[in-house]
């Protein structure tokens, strides 16, 4: 035999043997290691094991400490959120990590740079998970702001505003509206300036409703932070199709809005200077009852402190997402009972303007005002210590 064949013989002989030593070596260690996890020899890795290393917030987070400095939702929260979406992945990194890298970065407010160092992932992986957390949640949104729909849970809304109004008048309050200016980076290009409002800086605006908890009804975001309050509420949903409040009810608003009776009702208070000590009446508990959603506000803003006050490091398309995802997460906090209270900031100026004005109050609702005051100084105010609900 020639020997050159037989020397390549024995080679590929050895190969294959020491091929199948190995296998079976790694067959009896695989073995091994199932029967001691079994027997609760060794303790298995934590669920995040496919970062493949340490990760100092996640080990916080694994070892039951308090999430809300890393991540601004407590565990309770969390857990309402988790069973929302209800993501099972068995690929990726996982449904809780992709939740906590969406939630960490809303909470910090960084750039996906330093998340992706954070976590130990790439940067463009956060990018993706933060977008379609995003999506997922706004997926869910129908589940977590809407009106109220039965007789019991509107009873329970106009009770709730008499005790923040302390007066009876208003018991036909069954919500309380208002707009918000989210800071954003200015847009390149001519309708960059568009988005600058009347404090200069470039914002879009939040416009929504809240009940008498500070939970959102209803919201509308994204016109232009120049838009006048009264245009972004002519253009909304529920100015347009006029599906609430039931008749004879009506929505709190601030100056910058017209006083309506339709097709969307609102009061608003008597305009400087007050006539009378009635209209003054009525103005003081107006505004005890319309504060309810700048406390609402309020309370969103202290718990995403990094999103809404310093601007916006996102596409300004993209923003309009954001803030909703933020809104949904600030009423499932509110049902879970994590409530962080409102820091004091300066009350913005309200726009007590006319702009648009004269034809929104084609059908006017000064009458209707004019009673409602009237009401206010006939009836009986409820004590401040009244358990109205």
């Amino acid at each position: 035999m020639d020997p050159e064949i037989l020397l390549r013989f024995l080679c590929s002989f050895l190969i294959i043997n020491e091929l199948r030593k190995l296998c079976r070596g790694r067959h009896r260690r695989h073995v091994l290691y199932s029967r001691l996890i079994r027997e609760n020899h060794i303790q298995t890795r934590p669920l995040y094991c496919r970062i493949n290393q340490s990760v100092p917030v996640l080990d916080h987070f694994f070892s039951q400490e308090d999430p809300r400095p890393d991540f601004r939702l407590s565990r309770e929260s969390l857990a309402v959120l988790l069973n929302l979406l209800n993501q099972d992945r068995r690929h990726g990194w996982g449904a809780t990590i992709e939740i906590l890298v969406f939630l960490f970065w809303l909470a910090s407010g960084a750039s996906y740079r330093v998340v992706s160092r954070v976590f130990g992932m790439p940067r463009s992986t956060v990018h993706y998970i933060v977008h379609r957390v995003t999506k997922e949640v706004l997926a869910i949104r129908y589940l977590v702001i809407h009106l109220p729909t039965t007789p019991e849970d509107l009873e329970v809304v106009f009770r709730g505003f008499a005790g923040l109004a302390r007066h009876r008048a208003f018991m036909k309050a069954v919500g309380a509206i208002d707009g918000c200016h989210i800071r954003i980076k200015c847009p390149s290009g001519p309708d960059g300036q568009c988005y600058r409002n009347r404090k200069l800086f470039p914002s879009i605006i939040l416009q929504a409703v809240c009940d008498h908890r500070g939970r959102f009804i209803d919201t509308y975001v994204g016109w232009p932070g120049s838009v006048h309050d009264s245009r972004v509420l002519r253009h909304s949903p529920l100015y347009s199709q006029s599906v609430y409040p039931p008749p004879v009810h009506f929505i709190l608003a601030d100056g910058g809005y017209p006083c309506l009776q339709r097709p969307l009702p609102l009061i608003t208070p008597y305009k400087r200077p007050v006539q009378g000590v009635g209209a003054q009446r009525f103005n003081s508990h107006h505004s005890r009852a319309r504060s309810i959603i700048e406390r609402a506000f309020g309370m969103m803003k202290s718990r995403f402190r990094a999103i809404f006050l310093q601007a916006l490091e996102v596409h300004h398309t993209f923003v309009p997402h954001v803030i909703t995802a933020c809104a949904i997460l600030h009423n499932i906090c509110l049902s879970a009972g994590d409530i962080v209270a409102p820091e004091d900031e300066p009350e913005e100026d309200g726009a007590e303007d006319d702009e648009g004005d004269a034809g929104l109050e084609a059908v006017s609702g000064a009458l209707w005002r004019d009673q409602l005051s009237a009401e206010v100084s006939a009836l009986e105010e409820v004590p401040p210590d009244h358990d109205y609900c």
